[in-house]
């Protein structure tokens, strides 16, 4: 009997802390508002529809916070932009809407984060909108577009999002590290899109492509129908999956993000609440990343470590046996070995009791070949592996083509 005279009273209670919330989150903000990083915020803007949020997030297992913009209605917070993925916001931090500058991220002791100075058309603003396409936008008092989150897009593009030639998305570090990662998508000024990984720290970009269009556009168009393309110059498209895919934006949220893994992938998420699923992947480019052999870096798997493709179309890494990872918290990071290997080792014992062979079928270790033996048999490989104290690696691969 107790219980269901508590009941309705905590409907009533929920009914009420919802009101709340939704009155006290704004659509628009104006010259001189702002908005502080704290663990208890709710967003700072909603969209009218409500789909999507912009304000702080917590990184998660940090005390520290980025600015961004998420989809509010489900459960799992998918961050759609950021700003400040190189410079996390530390809790205190302050973001204000200024007239000169736009938007201004300041930490608690006053330093500069980040701002929209950069890219804003003109002195003037006046108000910041976030609008249904999940677009926040910075207008003067006439209403016109000044700076948009559209124009300055982070790892995702969405429906009605437009990437013209120069453009680009850089992938995160790590799923949950948002510091700029090891790939990057162009479009270039040439028209063609690429995408290729990056040498960190020092951000030297590979010249080498693992993905290249097959054409040449004016632009990279995300439509409001859920189709992906690269304009070309006759008006023609230019379907990024191969095909055109239909996806109902009705039903569904759409995301392309190019993942930290390098691969470019168009999820969808039911918009029905009483659909549990959650995202799914519509296509995915490229369609084997691990097919990618590049001349300079490690590829996609840190150093001493192979690639795989799972059933979800994305790359895991793995070490090679008796290798273990640098850092256990970084899946694709490198690998270091368990042995030392050198000629001295191999004085002390005979070199078949320190050594063994170990095929991996369908593994390329590119541009790694210690030496070139031909014509070799298998037996004749493996015993002058055996005899050169010298050789690099603990294991014998033989490379098979894929």
């Amino acid at each position: 009997m107790a219980f269901t005279l508590l009941l309705p009273f905590f409907l009533y209670s929920l009914i009420l802390q919802t009101i709340y919330v939704v009155a006290k989150t704004r659509i628009t903000i104006a010259i001189g508002d702002s908005f502080t990083a704290d663990t208890g915020n709710s967003p700072w803007l909603l969209s009218p529809s409500g789909d999507f949020a912009f304000g702080f997030l917590p990184i998660q297992d940090t005390d520290h916070f980025l600015l961004s913009i998420w989809y509010a209605k489900i459960y799992e917070k998918t961050v759609v932009w950021y700003a400040n993925g190189d410079s996390p916001a530390p809790k205190g931090s302050k973001v204000e809407l200024t007239a000169n500058d736009g938007l201004v991220l300041t930490s608690p002791n006053g330093d500069k984060l980040w701002n929209t100075t950069e890219g804003l058309r003109s002195v003037g603003v006046s108000r910041g909108v976030l609008n249904d396409t999940g677009n926040f936008v910075l207008v003067d008092g006439e209403f016109k577009s000044q700076w948009e989150t559209f124009n300055f897009p982070s790892d995702t593009l969405l429906p009605s999002q437009v990437l013209h030639k120069g453009g680009s998305l850089s992938s995160r570090l790590k799923e949950t590290n948002f510091s700029k990662g090891r790939f990057e998508l162009l479009l270039q000024n040439i028209g063609s899109l690429v995408m290729h990984s990056i040498n960190l720290p020092s951000g030297y970009v590979n010249v080498e492509n693992y993905y290249e269009s097959e054409t040449v556009g004016t632009q990279l168009v995300f439509d409001g129908s859920g189709d992906l393309y690269l304009l070309r110059e006759n008006n023609e498209k230019y379907y990024v999956s191969k095909e055109e895919v239909k996806v109902s934006t009705s039903n569904f949220y759409l995301r392309a993000t190019l993942n930290f893994d390098g691969v470019f992938t168009l999820l969808k998420h039911p918009k029905s609440s009483t659909d549990s699923g959650g995202w799914t992947i519509v296509w995915s480019q490229p369609e084997n990343i691990c097919h990618y052999f590049p001349k300079l870096g490690s590829g996609v798997c840190g150093y001493n470590s192979y690639c795989s493709l799972g059933e979800n179309k994305r790359p895991t890494c793995q070490c090679r046996k008796s290798y273990s990872l640098v850092d256990s918290d970084d899946p694709f990071g490198n690998c270091k070995p368990h042995f030392i290997h050198g000629c001295a080792e191999d004085e002390l014992s005979e070199t078949k009791d320190l050594y063994y062979s170990k095929i991996l079928n369908g593994t390329y270790w590119h541009q790694n070949d210690y030496t070139l033996l031909k014509p070799f048999t298998e037996k004749q490989c493996k015993l002058a592996c055996m005899e050169d104290c010298m050789y690099y690696y603990l294991f014998i691969f033989w490379h098979i083509d894929i």
